[in-house]
């Protein structure tokens, strides 16, 4: 596991393949996952010659918590910023919902500065649908506090929430995404400040992550190579998301990967890598 520290001094926690001298791309999950959610993606990577780094977001995985409390925007993109400094090039930078909202935010207000050489958008757009942001909201609510007695438990939760996906027979991979307190309870591995803000409100946090009208702006200002992959049954980006992106941005490509829902890597790894590594691969220098 390799380290960077975030804006705030705060450590991150990082999986690292592929040699040091081939060019980096940065691997950013969503809200309320790890590091560990890409799949194959980070392999995949590394044996078509990246230095491919998997990054758990503030607050998440083995990430420091934020001190005090700040899940903002503003907050994730200046960590996103924080490892590409200290990066000996600009890495591309792949991002799932929040970890492509906070990349859209680092890139796009930047204007002037090298930050990314490539952006892939992973099912998020400045525009999502309020029905899906809220339904992951309630999932991810609903055992913050008391967590789950089992794996079982938690393959039962997700499948409910994914019900296109098999509920997996192997809980191991499950592990990676909790912890387990001393009294035996399964939590997930996230800060709960992060879904319920420092002010306790349900949709603080949520809210102060999502402005269309500042993503767009950021959007708007993207000249890097950028791909939009969406999951063709995701509930969080719809299509008219999709092609209102695609309007602000021009230059940008699209892939919609079948049977995929919002966890695009997690639901058709094989489809998902396909589409990253071969963009990248195109528009790499």
């Amino acid at each position: 596991m390799a380290t960077f520290r975030g804006r705030d001094g705060n450590l991150l926690a990082a999986d690292v393949l592929g040699d040091e001298g081939s060019p980096p791309v940065v691997l950013l999950h969503g809200g309320g996952q790890t590091r560990h959610s890409w799949g194959t993606t980070l392999a995949a990577l590394a044996n078509r010659g990246w230095r491919a780094y998997s990054v758990d977001l503030r607050g998440h995985g083995d990430s420091d918590w934020a001190t005090n409390g700040d899940y903002t925007l503003d907050a994730f993109a200046g960590d996103v910023l924080a490892v590409v400094d200290s990066l000996d090039q600009p890495p591309a930078l792949v991002g799932a919902s929040l970890g492509g909202l906070a990349s859209l935010a680092a890139i796009g207000e930047q204007a002037g500065k090298d930050v990314a050489t490539a952006l892939v958008l992973v099912d998020v757009a400045p525009r999502v649908e309020e029905q899906g942001r809220d339904r992951i909201g309630a999932f991810m609510a609903e055992h913050v506090d008391d967590g789950f007695a089992s794996l079982d438990e938690v393959a039962d939760a997700v499948h409910r929430y994914n019900p296109h996906r098999p509920r997996p027979t192997d809980l191991s991979g499950l592990r990676k995404n909790l912890r387990q307190r001393d009294d035996g309870r399964w939590y997930w591995h996230w800060d709960p400040t992060f879904i319920v803000g420092r002010l306790g409100g349900q949709d603080e946090t949520r809210a102060s992550l999502v402005d269309p009208e500042r993503l767009k702006q950021a959007a708007a200002k993207l000249t890097v190579p950028t791909l939009l992959v969406r999951g063709r049954v995701s509930d969080l980006l719809s299509e008219e998301g999709a092609r209102e992106l695609l309007a602000i941005v021009p230059h940008a490509e699209m892939v919609d990967v079948a049977g995929a829902g919002h966890m695009v890597a997690g639901d058709r790894n094989d489809l998902f890598n396909d589409a990253v590594v071969n963009f990248l691969e195109s528009v790499r220098t």
